[in-house]
């Protein structure tokens, strides 16, 4: 006697071996031998053997039409065997039961399953919603193998174009746009991103990176709605100073101007001003709802998405000429040791004499001018508003408080390393870069006086405010640093703990208001504390303890690091298109760590360039090497290079103290890989350590 039943949604037949009251033993024709529950037994037969019935029941099976099987089918609850004999015959063959069921179970949007071996029928429409899907999935697959082909022949369809960047990195696995780019791919033998370059989805390489900037970042776009900037009502006195800016030409957002009070009296006092949007946005208002959406300015050479609106930064920045809204800190010290006496924060207008731009004064204001008592006029050299002695006076102030702080540290601060300026040649500033411009790439040296005195300037507000705030008990956005130890991070908190990095007892950034969210929030509980005094806590818009604070922190950090990452990258676009425009094929470079596989990381000497090696065996860190370099691929922002000679060993008793293990993640992080995207074709459908 043999057995059918059902298990784990299969039709299976076997020998009864023997019958219990719940179960039967049964062998399939495999050998195996199963306990088969007694609800699941479905019918006994003696012949045919188990695996003919399954056989040819399964072939019988898709002779019947659905449509005219549940014509046939009653209105109330059947059985299998009801439904093959309204379908055959009255003495339909247990064949063509069994055949029956098998088709009846496959088929749930026209019967559905309602105990051991017994169905209903659906409704009408029920069915025909049914059919309706079905329909369209089989429409589904076609256009999903049409638009296959489609990128395999080199065109992009357009909903694929339409959702590129979606398929990209953040996939629906189940959209037939996805699917298809899989199976072209899988098809082709070819990597997707290739696939869909090679098919016209990607405009340039630029434009790539920008799109899935955006897409990350910004899926809403980087417009602003309309807002008006809040007028300040609080009736500023008018401070009796003359404040200096000192930023790049390209900076609109004028955060902070300085100024100096006593020289030659003994006892001088430094303003350092910083423009003052606290004092008219409040917390949770549309323009800060805006800020907190943004967290900070995103900064790419030739353009940048600014964190507020032009019309909203044109109310509080420092532009010369006008007296503007400011919170100041002003810091007395002895002109002779130039230590600090005391210090105090003020609330008001300050009138800005002038925005100095350091790219075009740098050539002009340098370490030997400035330390020479009495220098003689130079030809060409430009009309200065602010007198030597004021610039002289800042420089050797920040010279002392670096001073300071490299004591504090344990290690000076060096600057052998320049920085690079990007400047790209064309006509409008308003609209992203095209990636096809003219770029030119100067050296900026790292320590200029004017970047210094400015650096020391911030980093001197920074400390203070965040030691000020602690000790009246009001929180602030801190960054800190345990120790300089490699692999210690900075981190972001609402504790004043030192910051072992800039050598300071505690660093809350408050001088970019304009720039970053974080320095907006710190200003408005200085303003608590400038109004309040010994009662901020009590007053300020934050709280100890308070969430919001710390959601803030975590928001900051993660958009922060991904502009960073993005301005880095964009930079290192634009070096390699340097390479390009330029037809530079060597360069000379030093090795910088040996990386897994015999490869070296190197260091351009004379361009913003990390880059793998090849080809230096033998060689050890500091070496320098003339680099034969390889192809540019502006996708992966990548180039590699083969050393072609040794130039130069280490100096031992010289030796490049950035060459070292401090800041190779960084440096590591600068020499791009392939990007990395999440379409996966095998799937089934250091900070702060010089200046603010």
């Amino acid at each position: 006697m043999f057995l059918l039943f059902e298990e784990a949604g299969k039709f299976l037949a076997g020998r009864i071996l023997s019958e219990a009251e719940a179960s039967v033993q049964v062998e399939l024709d495999s050998g195996k031998r199963v306990k088969v529950k007694g609800a699941n037994v479905l019918l006994k037969f003696d012949k045919p053997a188990p695996a003919q019935l399954l056989a040819e029941a399964s072939i019988m099976s898709q002779s019947i039409e659905l449509d005219l099987a549940w014509e046939f089918a009653p209105e109330t609850e059947f059985g299998f065997a009801d439904i093959a004999r309204e379908y055959f015959s009255a003495d339909a063959s247990l064949t063509h039961q069994v055949g029956a069921l098998i088709r009846l179970y496959e088929a749930p949007h026209y019967f559905r399953r309602a105990g051991k071996g017994r169905f209903k029928k659906a409704a009408s429409e029920t069915v025909q919603l049914a059919l309706a899907g079905i329909e369209k999935k089989k429409q589904i697959v076609v256009q999903i193998e049409r638009w296959s082909h489609e990128l395999i022949a080199g065109e992009c369809p357009a909903p694929i174009k339409d959702q590129l960047y979606k398929i990209l990195f953040r996939p629906d696995k189940n959209a037939p746009e996805y699917k298809a780019v899989v199976e072209a791919s899988r098809s082709s033998q070819i990597a997707p991103l290739t696939l869909l370059q090679n098919a016209g989805a990607i405009a340039s390489a630029y434009d790539f990176h920008w799109q899935r900037f955006l897409f990350d970042n910004f899926p809403k776009g980087t417009g602003f709605p309309k807002l008006e900037a809040p007028r300040m009502f609080d009736a500023l006195p008018l401070a009796t100073v003359q404040a200096y800016s000192i930023d790049d030409s390209q900076t609109t957002e004028i955060d902070d101007a300085l100024s100096v009070q006593g020289l030659g009296s003994g006892t001088v006092v430094v303003g350092i001003h910083i423009a003052a949007p606290g004092l008219a946005i409040e917390p949770n208002s549309a323009v800060d709802q805006l800020g907190r959406s943004r967290l900070s300015t995103v900064y790419m050479p030739g353009y940048k998405i600014t964190m507020l609106p032009d019309e909203v930064v044109q109310q509080y920045t420092l532009a010369e000429g006008q007296a503007c809204p400011a919170v100041s800190l002003y810091v007395t010290f002895d002109e002779a040791t130039l230590s600090i006496q005391h210090s105090e924060t003020k609330l008001e207008r300050v009138p800005i004499a002038a925005n100095l731009r350091h790219d075009q004064l740098d050539a002009w204001v340098t370490q030997a001018w400035l330390e020479d008592n009495a220098p003689a006029p130079r030809s060409g050299e430009p009309q200065l508003p602010i007198a030597h002695q004021s610039l002289a006076f800042f420089w050797r102030l920040a010279q002392h408080l670096k001073a300071g702080r490299e004591v504090v540290r344990g290690k000076p601060e060096t600057f052998n390393r320049p920085d690079y300026n990007f400047r790209l040649q064309r006509s409008q500033n308003d609209a992203p870069p095209t990636g096809h411009e003219t770029v030119q790439i100067s050296v900026r040296q790292r320590g200029a006086p004017l970047d210094l005195i400015v650096a020391e300037a911030m980093i001197l507000a920074n400390s203070t405010w965040g030691q000020w705030l602690a000790s009246l008990g009001v929180p602030a956005i801190y960054r800190s640093q345990a120790s300089m130890a490699p692999g210690v991070k900075v981190r972001m908190g609402t504790k004043a703990l030192p910051h072992a990095g800039i050598g300071v007892p505690a660093y809350a950034w408050s001088t970019s208001p304009l720039r970053r969210y974080t320095d907006l929030v710190n200003q408005w509980q200085i303003i608590a504390c400038a109004k309040h005094g010994a009662t901020a806590a009590l007053a300020a818009p934050f709280k100890p303890k308070d969430a919001q604070m710390f959601a803030i922190i975590s928001a900051f950090d993660a958009a922060y690091t991904a502009y960073n990452s993005y301005q880095t990258g964009m930079e290192r676009f634009w070096t390699l298109q340097y390479l390009k425009q330029e037809n530079i094929t060597e360069v000379i470079a030093s090795l910088v760590k040996e990386m897994a596989g015999g490869s070296w990381l190197v260091r351009a000497d004379n361009l913003p360039l990390m880059l793998s090696v090849v080809g230096a065996s033998g060689l050890v860190r500091g070496d320098k090497v003339k680099v034969q370099l390889g192809a540019v691929d502006a996708m992966a922002l990548d180039v590699n290079g083969t050393v072609i000679e040794k130039l130069a060993s280490l100096d031992t008793h010289n030796p490049d103290p950035e060459a070292g293990e401090d800041g190779l993640e960084e440096l590591e992080d600068s020499a791009a890989g392939p990007i990395a995207i999440a379409l996966n074709v095998d799937e089934t459908p250091s900070d702060d350590s010089s200046a603010p």
